[in-house]
């Protein structure tokens, strides 16, 4: 064998699937501490560089569009290459490289550039990352280990906003401290992900033993995996969270509006997004506990949900903080049982291509919202509120006739 190493059928991996997740999710949270971190304060940021609200409405969209849309090539390109751990190392190098050097520019254009890099990074780990989870998901239970992962991931992304709170409520208007600091979490998650491909070379490993034909042949992530169309009923269910995807605003225009209209100081901005990322991973942790138990219908309030957040356009601090709660709520659950999901319809070998056509579907949801939401936002912020609650209404419809059109085939 090349370089004496035992392929991962022959040697099983060192840590048991509960702490291959566990420490995954460690990962994850100490990268969202950094990238998390970045997004709580990116709109008033770019408002102190001269932003509008159209432009930072359509920023967020973009970032999020470069961040989901993207992962659909890093997708295929993990599939023809098998090399999933390369890509995941890669993509969080991007990310926690670009981050602290954000707040360094003092320019629009520059901090766009290193903003768009750190979502490039999201693009290229997500798909090769995601399916390394779901290995190990294969014994602890779908919505389990993605609702454990996403509570851990929102556990860094209420500690890196609270982190920069508590400088900017020490330094006031000090965004290159604010961002440049993010770089002490950023270290961590490098020097973890390398202890952590030491100890699990191969996640695939994981699902040795299980049923299925896939299942039964023993194959190494080092081999490039066979094509397999995806099946309809995926293509249905992606297209309904895409409409989905259009009908949640971006949280940097949230923040904006907070902002400008004297709602929030600089300090409670990212406070405010802590509040909604602690929310985020407790959904995530509760909904894919009750989807493994009731099944994909639980999805159906995801919509409702995202229509009350709806209320952080107002003209009230208390409505800012429950709105960010809600949107709190709805992103958990698109972060987490969305993509559990993904894996009863699609097989391990293509699952990495289809985490990334998800993705890329709603990253064009998200990226059309961000362009409308921050333009009608410039109209009146009432508009933006009737945007979001019609958006939710047709994705309420689609998401139940799919659901219902999947409980039909089981």
């Amino acid at each position: 064998m090349p370089n004496g190493r035992t392929p991962a059928q022959e040697r099983p991996p060192i840590l048991r699937p509960w702490h291959f997740v566990l420490a995954f999710g460690i990962v994850s949270l100490l990268a969202d501490m950094v990238y998390e971190g970045a997004r709580s304060i990116i709109g008033p940021y770019l408002g102190t560089l001269g932003a509008s609200a159209a432009v930072v409405g359509l920023v967020a969209g973009a970032g999020e569009f470069i961040g989901y849309g993207l992962r659909v090539v890093s997708g295929y390109a993990v599939r023809q290459t098998a090399h999933y751990w390369a890509w995941t190392i890669t993509g969080y190098a991007l990310t926690v490289l670009s981050v602290p050097f954000i707040g360094a520019t003092g320019a629009i254009a520059p901090a766009l550039l290193l903003y768009g890099t750190e979502r490039l990074g999201k693009a290229v780990r997500s798909p090769a990352k995601d399916t390394l989870l779901s290995h190990a998901s294969t014994s602890t239970g779908r919505g389990s280990a993605f609702g454990v992962h996403q509570a851990l991931d929102q556990t860094g992304a209420m500690l890196g906003p609270l982190l920069l709170a508590a400088v900017l409520a020490w330094r006031e208007g000090d965004y290159r401290l604010a961002f440049g600091v993010l770089a002490v979490p950023g270290v961590l998650v490098l020097a973890l992900l390398f202890w952590l491909r030491s100890r699990v070379p191969d996640p695939a490993a994981y699902e040795h033993g299980t049923e299925g034909a896939e299942q039964q042949k023993p194959r190494t992530t080092a081999e490039p995996t066979p094509r397999a169309s995806l099946p309809a009923r995926f293509w249905q269910y992606t297209a309904a969270v895409g409409v989905l995807s259009f009908g949640v605003a971006p949280f940097p225009l949230m923040a904006f509006h907070a902002q400008t209209t004297g709602l929030l100081s600089d300090a409670l901005v990212p406070v405010v997004f802590a509040v909604a990322m602690a929310v985020d991973g407790l959904s995530g942790l509760i909904v894919g506990r009750i989807y493994d138990r009731r099944g994909p219908l639980v999805l159906l309030a995801v919509p409702v949900a995202a229509a009350v957040a709806a209320i952080a356009f107002g003209n009230t601090a208390a409505l800012v903080w429950a709105g960010a709660a809600v949107w709190g709520v709805v992103n958990g659950v698109l972060d987490s049982t969305v993509k559990a999901v993904i894996t009863e319809l699609v097989p391990s070998g293509s699952r990495a291509v289809a985490f990334g056509w998800l993705a890329l579907v709603r990253g064009l949801g998200l990226l059309v919202a961000g362009g409308i939401l921050g333009a009608a936002y410039g109209i009146q912020p009432g508009a933006t509120v009737v945007v979001i609650i019609v958006a939710n209404a047709v994705a309420f419809a689609g998401l139940a006739w799919v659901l219902r059109r999947m409980r039909r085939r089981e």
